[in-house]
């Protein structure tokens, strides 16, 4: 039976990171199933450049993540099709990832809003206590934010802020090695093997 990972990604800023984790699956074998949000198609643009369709999803994707899909197992999801397979508990899932998660994701997840796929795909991991994992990117945080991400972590999520580790590469580390190394991070959330970044070995200064 295919178990696919559900990857949402929502409005925040921070696609990239979206785009690292959507690469690592592929790279692992991973069945995915894409909800990309509305107000994500907007950032996707204006961060790469890069439209976003319903039409011609898999086209896009060729172009945002740089490269061929190839005979890669993914389905897409329309953000406003709430009788889509994800938005029922039957239907199969390993896990769910909301990279990057907005604030207003974080919020509307939290509290069952349901307002499109995206949230209520998440909403019903938490509610069969499948695996959820929100990589929450913003800076400064509010008191309501830091309380949907409460109530998530209460309802077992794991919250993953989008926090590079430095101890892969050190100072000259790019831009992409930061991102890989969240995408990292969220792999193992899922529980999905990966080489995205050096793992921490307890030898100070060792590459």
């Amino acid at each position: 039976m295919r178990k696919p990972t559900i990857v949402g990604v929502s409005g925040a800023s921070g696609t990239p990171y979206a785009a690292a984790v959507l690469r690592g699956l592929i790279d692992a074998g991973e069945s995915i199933d894409l909800v990309v949000s509305r107000a994500a198609r907007l950032t996707i643009l204006d961060e790469t450049g890069n439209a976003f369709r319903d039409a011609h999803w898999k086209d896009d994707l060729t172009t945002w993540l740089g490269r061929d899909l190839g005979g890669a197992d993914i389905a897409h999801w329309p953000a406003g099709d709430l009788a889509a397979g994800p938005s029922s508990g039957s239907y199969p899932a390993r896990g769910m990832v909301v990279v990057p998660a907005s604030t207003a994701a974080c919020a509307g997840i939290a509290i069952g809003l349901s307002k499109d796929l995206l949230q209520r795909a998440a909403e019903v991991h938490l509610k069969e206590r499948r695996r959820v994992v929100v990589v929450p990117r913003e800076t400064p945080v509010t008191r309501s934010h830091l309380e949907h991400l409460i109530a998530l972590h209460d309802a077992g999520a794991v919250v993953l802020p989008a926090s590079p580790g430095f101890y892969g590469a050190g100072a000259s580390a790019s831009a992409q090695q930061l991102v890989d190394f969240v995408a990292g991070k969220v792999l193992d959330a899922l529980g999905v093997e990966h080489n995205l970044f050096r793992r921490w070995t307890g030898e100070l200064g060792a590459r």
